[in-house]
């Protein structure tokens, strides 16, 4: 959901891909990947054009991830994680869009001293942790080798920096280092899908201002 804001990845790749395509953000802050497999058809169904769309990303994780006992509501189970993503894929699939085109994003890791801080100053203990996170990391890779599309590791990415929390405005969520990260990661993966896209009419130097219909139309 905040992908768009200054510095996002979406706007990022927004920016890229101008007069080529649309980047349609259809993030939901706090939701897991149960809530998101109900809402996903009507996000993406065939009347919105799903057979135009040239690539779909599914980042969840992060709330799945979240602790049981300490926060019951965002928790899914990892095996329920892993079988809901395998839903939403067979979902796209079934609306025309093809395994070769969705790019599945593992969640970040956690900074645990980090989001502590940002709990307790809620009256909260911590309700995630970064080990956990890993295990839906994995889960979502393996998601993807056996459905067949693509994944970004963004969990072993980040950490191949051993101190990562400069990704990470809280311990959560991305600062904007992260989504600089990020969408330089995604970009290396859709430059190869999008970059044989033309361009939605012609660069104006190139339109004949005599006759511009024949330029426009």
């Amino acid at each position: 959901q905040f992908s768009f804001q200054e510095n996002g990845w979406g706007a990022f790749l927004a920016e890229r891909l101008v007069r080529k395509c649309d980047v349609v953000n259809r993030g939901l802050s706090g939701y897991n990947t149960r809530w998101a497999k109900l809402t996903l058809p009507r996000l993406i169904s065939k009347s919105t054009g799903a057979e135009s769309t040239v690539a779909v990303t599914i980042f969840f994780g992060a709330n799945d991830s979240a602790l049981k006992d300490l926060n019951p509501k965002q928790h899914v189970p990892l095996e329920e994680y892993a079988a809901n993503l395998k839903s939403m894929i067979q979902y796209l699939k079934s609306v025309d869009i093809t395994e070769d085109r969705i790019i599945l994003i593992t969640p970040p890791p956690l900074q645990e001293s980090a989001w502590e801080k940002e709990c307790l100053a809620k009256g909260d203990k911590l309700n995630r942790r970064n080990a956990t996170t890993g295990e839906y990391a994995q889960a979502c890779v393996q998601v993807a080798r056996d459905c067949g599309t693509d994944v970004l590791d963004l969990w072993t990415l980040m950490q191949k920096n051993q101190d990562f929390s400069s990704y990470l405005s809280d311990g959560l969520h991305l600062s904007t280092e992260g989504n600089s990260f990020l969408a330089a990661q995604l970009w290396s993966r859709l430059d190869k899908k999008l970059s044989a896209l033309p361009w939605l009419l012609p660069y104006w130097r190139d339109v004949d201002h005599t006759n511009p219909e024949a330029s426009l139309l």
